[in-house]
């Protein structure tokens, strides 16, 4: 059975509003009441801390382990399970930037360089210019491709499937791609994964 996070009273930690200050001066200085009360300052405490230290729940960088697949959800991006707490983090805090982005060479780029934690080139057959003539050469290519290279220090280690998740998560539906892992040096491990090409189906 998974281990389930909660929140819970915190032994020592200390509370910025005691309720016995709270209370009439006149019942302030009954012994019994002191130690009554003492028992809802230890419930209320883990309470008051988080909400003085409500920002930083959404602050992926700062936010409790337990607290960034919901971060995750609200910014429209999918765990996935094989990566590191740092990773999830850097993931969840480029989110908006990486949406804005989405179906760009950068984009595509970026998304995959922070969800594989390794260097990626891109290249695409598209294409933009303008020009005050009508008529004039439009630049790019017919064939709507997209040429990933995934360079880590470890390729054995980049799963061919994520990459494809990644790439059919980031490119334009109607963009074929095919991708290569590589180590640093641009030299592909014994058992080539050269490329996983689209039938052709726009994916």
């Amino acid at each position: 059975m998974a281990e389930q996070s909660a929140r819970r009273t915190v032994r020592g930690l200390g509370t910025p509003a005691p309720v016995l200050q709270r209370l009439p001066g006149v019942l302030q200085d009954d012994e019994f009441l002191q130690r009554f009360v003492t028992a809802f300052d230890d419930a209320y405490a883990p309470i008051l801390a988080t909400l003085d230290s409500l920002t930083c729940y959404f602050d992926p960088h700062l936010a409790p382990a337990d607290f960034l697949d919901l971060l995750a959800a609200w910014v429209g991006v999918e765990i996935d399970d094989s990566w590191d707490l740092d990773r999830r983090r850097a993931v969840i805090a480029g989110a908006a930037l990486l949406h804005r982005r989405r179906g760009t060479s950068r984009g595509i780029q970026e998304a995959l360089s922070v969800g594989l934690g390794a260097d990626v080139d891109i290249q695409d057959t598209g294409g933009c210019t303008w020009s005050r003539t009508p008529g004039g050469a439009v630049p790019g290519n017919a064939l709507r491709r997209v040429a990933v290279r995934v360079r880590a220090a470890e390729p054995s280690s980049v799963d061919p499937r994520r990459v494809e998740a990644l790439l059919e998560a980031t490119k334009p539906a109607h963009v074929w791609h095919d991708f290569i892992v590589t180590d640093l040096r641009g030299r592909q491990p014994g058992a080539s994964l050269d490329a996983a090409q689209d039938d052709g189906d726009g994916g």
